[in-house]
C-alpha cells in the first residue's frame, strides 16, 4: 500500500533517551484529556518508573490514561509495574503473554515491536525508543544510541487511527469492554509547521511489506547517497539487490551496524553478508562507542525515516512495526549530521577485504548462523527469495 504524505508538520527530531523522555514527560503532565503508550519494553528501571509515575499523575487527574505493552519485550510488566498503573486508573494490557517461552511457533514471534505514544491528539512520539533507561544495556556499555520524532500536525490522525485499531483488537482478544475507546479520532487537524511526512505500520493483515516497500522506493530511487542505521540488519535478496543495484548507479551507499554483540545468532549471521555487501562497493561501519539500537535512514538528503523497524526477517516479516517517513531537506539533514557525529565519533569502517582475513572457522560459524536463521524464518512459515 503506498504511503500517503500529509503536509503541514512539524517534526523534531530527538536523539536518544536523553532527549526523549524530558520531552514524553512534559506532554504527559500536561495531558487534559487522554493519554496512549505503547511500547516493547517498560523497564522497572529509573526511567520506567518516571515514566509510570506521570502516568499515574494524568489518570488521576481524570485523564483517560492507555498502555499497551509486548508480552515478551515487558515481560516483568504484569508483575511489578501493571498493578500499581491500574490502582492508579490507568487502563494497561499486555500484547500476547509471553505464555510456553521455549515452544518455537510463528504467533509468538509476532509481536508488539512498535514505540508509539499520542497525548490529547496534539502530540505524537514515534521512534525506536522503548521505556527504559539508556544506562540499562545488559552485556552492552551504554547509553543506548537511539531516535525518535516528536509529531504535531495531520500526521496525529493516521497514528491515533493505527492505536485505536489495535487497541480494540486486543480487547477483543482478551474479551475485555471496559476498556472501550469511548474518544474519536480528530480529522480535522489544521497544519501547524511546513514538513511533509507518511506514517508507515507493519502488521500481518493490510499492511505486510508498507515499510519495507517504503525503503525498496526510496533506494531505487536514489541518485546521490544512502545511509542506512539499524541494530539488527538482515535483509532479505530484493533489499541487497537494491543496494547493489544503487551502487551500480554511481549512489555511495553506507550503513552504520552495531558492531557489539547482543543477539550472538543476529550478529554472526548478519557478518555472513559482509562479504558480499562489501564486495559489492558498500561501505559498512560498525558503532562500537556504545549500544546502537537505530532503526533510520537517510537518502539523497531529502529522505529520512525514523521508527521501530529493523532491516531483518523478524521486523520485516512478523512484527508489528511503525515508521515515520519524511520528505524534507531540514529533518533530513539533521538526522543525517547526527548519524556523521555517530561515525565519526563511535564507529569505524570495515576494510573491503575484512571477511577475507578471517579463519575459515571463523567464517563457517557465520554461514551457519544466517543459515540458521533462513531455517528458522522457513519454520514460521516464511521462506522464499526475499
Amino acid at each position: 500500500m503506498a504511503a500517503e504524505f500529509l503536509p503541514g508538520n512539524r517534526l523534531t527530531l530527538l536523539n536518544s533517551g536523553s532527549e526523549y523522555f524530558p520531552e514524553l514527560i512534559r506532554a504527559i503532565d500536561g495531558a487534559r484529556h487522554d493519554v496512549h503508550l505503547e511500547s516493547y519494553i517498560f523497564e522497572d528501571d529509573a526511567t520506567g518508573r518516571a515514566v509510570a509515575a506521570a502516568l499515574s499523575m494524568a489518570a488521576r487527574r481524570g485523564v483517560t490514561v492507555r498502555v499497551l505493552v509486548d508480552g515478551f519485550g515487558a515481560r516483568e510488566f504484569a508483575d511489578r509495574l501493571q498493578p500499581g498503573l491500574v490502582a492508579a486508573g490507568v487502563q494497561a494490557m499486555v500484547y500476547r503473554p509471553d505464555i510456553a517461552r521455549f515452544r518455537l511457533r510463528r504467533h509468538r514471534l509476532r509481536r508488539l515491536h512498535r514505540k508509539l505514544a499520542v497525548v490529547d491528539g496534539e502530540i505524537a512520539f514515534v521512534g525506536g525508543i522503548n521505556v527504559i533507561d539508556d544506562l540499562n544495556t545488559p552485556y552492552q556499555i551504554p547509553p543506548r544510541y537511539d531516535y525518535a520524532v516528536r509529531v504535531e500536525g495531520p500526521l496525529l490522525a493516521p497514528i491515533q487511527q493505527a492505536q485505536h485499531r489495535l487497541w480494540e483488537i486486543v480487547l477483543w482478544a482478551k474479551l475485555n469492554r471496559r476498556y472501550r475507546v469511548t474518544r474519536g479520532v480528530p480529522t480535522d487537524l489544521g497544519p501547524c509547521g511546513e514538513q511533509t511526512a507518511a506514517f508507515l505500520v507493519r502488521d500481518n493483515i493490510l499492511h505486510r511489506r508498507d515499510i519495507e516497500e517504503a525503503y525498496l522506493d526510496a533506494i531505487g530511487a536514489a541518485r546521490e547517497d544512502i545511509l542506512v542505521a539499524n541494530a539488527y540488519f538482515l535483509p532479505g535478496r530484493r533489499f541487497r539487490r537494491a543496494l547493489h543495484d544503487a551502487v551500480k548507479r554511481g549512489v555511495r551507499v553506507v550503513i552504520l551496524l552495531q558492531g557489539r554483540i547482543e543477539y550472538r545468532l543476529i550478529h554472526y549471521a548478519t557478518q555472513a553478508l559482509y562479504g558480499r555487501l562489501l564486495g559489492s562497493g558498500i561501505r559498512i561501519f560498525e558503532y562500537r562507542r556504545s549500544f546502537l539500537h537505530a532503526k533510520v535512514a537517510v537518502i539523497d538528503r531529502h529522505w529520512a525515516t525514523v521508527g521501530s523497524s529493523n532491516i531483518d526477517p523478524f521486523s520485516l516479516l512478523l512484527a508489528r512495526e511503525a515508521n515515520i517517513v519524511v520528505k524534507d531537506s531540514l529533518f533530513a539533514e539533521s538526522l543525517r549530521e547526527s548519524l556523521d557525529q555517530a561515525m565519526r565519533n563511535g564507529a569505524r569502517e570495515l576494510p573491503v577485504d575484512s571477511w577475507k582475513r578471517l579463519p575459515w572457522h571463523s567464517r563457517l560459524l557465520r554461514w551457519a548462523s544466517y543459515n540458521l536463521v533462513r531455517i528458522m524464518v522457513g519454520i514460521v512459515g516464511y521462506g522464499g527469495k526475499r
